[in-house]
């Protein structure tokens, strides 16, 4: 008695033998199996398979460089300008501000001409004196006013200045890319480039100041050498008077 599982064997042997006496010759009755065709078959697969496998190494080789080159052109998230140039705005409108003897040229010159003379004729009135003399005491004393305003202003924007260069810091160290590395570099510099402004508004509010200070003094010296000339010129000198010291009835 055949068995299932037999019949199930003849069936796929008869099916095999069928193929190979199709696909054979007509006067063939018997299939021979070419070991050396199989072997140049399996090697010519084989080596279309490395190649496809290549070039998909090598698909992926580009997409990783166009991913690079991508992280390189993206821009960095964070920007500090903005405040960089409100800082440098308050510090120059602090310089504006300046009371009296502004930071201008042809400013400048006119105050020396009209309050800061050379010397003074001996005519000038004692009134005229001392209202030039009250017009530099007042032109010191907002010329200090106005270097502790920017002082104060410098000093606050030193917070706004740390702000900003952690925030730069952290996006350096994150940075995905060439383009973002150096765009913190360049805001880096950037905020220097407003401390340095801060400096420079400085030592010109605080020059300023020592230089009216100075002037001040200078002129006060060629104020006091105009009253002692008109002391000594003024007038005919003493005169003798008789004086009636008892009143004789």
């Amino acid at each position: 008695m055949i068995t299932p599982r037999y019949r199930a064997m003849l069936i796929a042997g008869a099916a095999i033998l069928s193929l190979l006496t199709a696909s054979a010759p007509a006067h063939a009755q018997i299939a021979v199996f070419d070991a050396t065709n199989f072997s140049q078959n399996v090697l010519t697969a084989a080596r279309e398979l490395q190649q496809v496998d290549n070039e998909i190494q090598s698909l992926e080789n580009e997409a990783t460089m166009l991913i690079n080159e991508a992280k390189n052109l993206a821009s960095l998230p964070y920007s500090s300008l903005a405040q960089l140039d409100q800082s440098i705005t308050q510090t120059q409108q602090l310089l504006s501000q300046a009371q009296n003897i502004a930071y201008d040229v042809t400013t400048i010159n006119q105050a020396f001409t009209q309050v800061y003379p050379q010397s003074y004729a001996s005519t000038a009135s004692p009134s005229q004196l001392e209202s030039d003399a009250q017009t530099r005491w007042q032109n010191a004393r907002a010329s200090y006013q106005d270097s502790m305003n920017v002082q104060a202003g410098v000093v606050q924007n030193l917070a706004t200045t740390h702000a900003q260069i952690d925030a730069l810091i952290s996006s350096s160290q994150s940075a995905v890319g060439a383009l973002q590395a150096s765009q913190a570099g360049n805001q880096m510099l950037a905020i220097q480039s407003g401390q340095l402004a801060d400096l420079t508004a400085l030592i010109a509010a605080q020059g300023r100041a020592q230089a009216l200070a100075g002037t001040s003094d200078a002129e006060a010296q060629a104020q006091a050498q105009a009253q002692l000339n008109q002391f000594l010129t003024t007038g005919v000198g003493y005169q003798p008077q008789p004086v009636e010291m008892f009143h004789q009835q």
